[in-house]
């Protein structure tokens, strides 16, 4: 036994801090178990997830938006025909003489249609024309608005954001017929100016421009105030201060110092209420008259009364080619500015 070396016992090694609880999972389990088959599952996310992460998003968008956006640009290219559906394929085989052809029938003159005519090209304009006013009210309503709730205490802060998003908790129809019940000659608004004394007949606001523009303001101002009041609440009350203290007008130190750091959400407030009141169907459907033309209800009448759906496709089309300037020329803007600070 003395003449015998001591033998030392093997050193233990432990898993190491790398070795999660699925790989050693995985070690002590049969490869077709179910706890196998969950650990391989475990470590494959974990080398996958970022690429998950960032997959996800654009399969969502190519379901529900690519997906729904090559099948309405097919429709415009096709041919109107009596038919279920309404449509001619784009696409077909041919025969003729034993010998089968595949032909592709692209149909230019829905788009030529669009432009030659001069309902679509008014109720493009007039569309452009309400959205911008739309927009502009929208936002001379939203800046002193969003003002007030940056520099209000901060107690209050979060009932005020609640009374802001408050109107999204109820259907957004049932919120513009309830327009109908107060715009109306006998509604609610025109009773209580005659009641004050202000007026003595009834103003005829429904079914005009007027109560499209009133609509629009009241749907969308929750998209302008909310980033209107992130760039407002970030930025440094000392500045407005030091302003006039320096001899500014309150005016001035507001729309030299205010407005201008609160560029960015003002830009992207302005793009979340044109771009939908643009392509708007119920607003004006509800609330404006037979003048009122816009291009979302041009839209609706082509694909449901007229049954044309290849040109309400291409109208549809072209109000989305249109749109996407402004997001494009934003982004641009964005750049051009993230380029600037970083250089600065």
């Amino acid at each position: 036994m003395s003449g015998q070396p001591a033998q030392t016992p093997a050193p233990y090694v432990s898993p190491g801090p790398q070795t999660t609880a699925f790989e050693v999972l995985e070690r002590t389990t049969s490869a077709f178990s179910f706890y196998g088959v969950l650990a391989r599952f475990v470590q494959w996310l974990e080398r996958s997830g970022r690429t998950l992460v960032i997959a996800l998003p654009f399969l969502w968008l190519g379901l529900f938006f690519l997906a729904p956006f090559l099948i309405v640009l097919k429709l415009s290219f096709s041919e109107t025909v009596l038919a279920v559906p309404p449509y001619a394929p784009l696409v077909a085989w041919l025969e003729e003489n034993g010998l089968s052809y595949l032909t592709v029938r692209l149909n230019l003159s829905n788009y030529l249609l669009l432009f030659e005519d001069s309902l679509y090209v008014r109720a493009f304009l007039n569309s452009l024309r309400i959205s911008a006013v739309a927009t502009f009210l929208t936002l001379c309503v939203a800046l002193p608005l969003a003002n007030a709730m940056s520099r209000a205490p901060e107690r209050w802060r979060a009932l005020l954001l609640m009374m802001v998003i408050l109107p999204f908790w109820t259907s957004f129809l049932i919120r513009v017929y309830a327009w109908i019940g107060i715009l109306k000659p006998e509604g609610i608004l025109n009773a209580v100016l005659i009641g004050l004394g202000v007026i003595s007949e009834p103003l005829t606001i429904l079914n005009t421009d007027i109560a499209v523009y009133i609509g629009i303001v009241y749907s969308y101002l929750p998209f302008m105030v909310l980033p209107i009041y992130a760039s407002f609440e970030k930025m440094d009350p000392s500045l407005i201060e030091a302003a006039v203290d320096l001899g500014s007008p309150p005016i001035k130190a507001f729309w030299t110092i205010t407005v201008r750091i609160a560029l960015p959400g003002i830009i992207a407030g302005c793009l979340l209420v044109f771009i939908p009141a643009a392509g708007e169907f119920v607003i004006p459907d509800l609330l404006g008259g037979s003048e009122t033309l816009m291009i979302g209800r041009t839209l609706w009448l082509e694909f449901f009364n007229n049954r044309d759906w290849p040109l309400a496709s291409a109208v549809a089309i072209v109000l989305l080619a249109a749109l996407t300037v402004p997001i494009v020329l934003f982004q641009r803007h964005q750049a051009r500015r993230g380029g600037t600070d970083g250089a600065s």
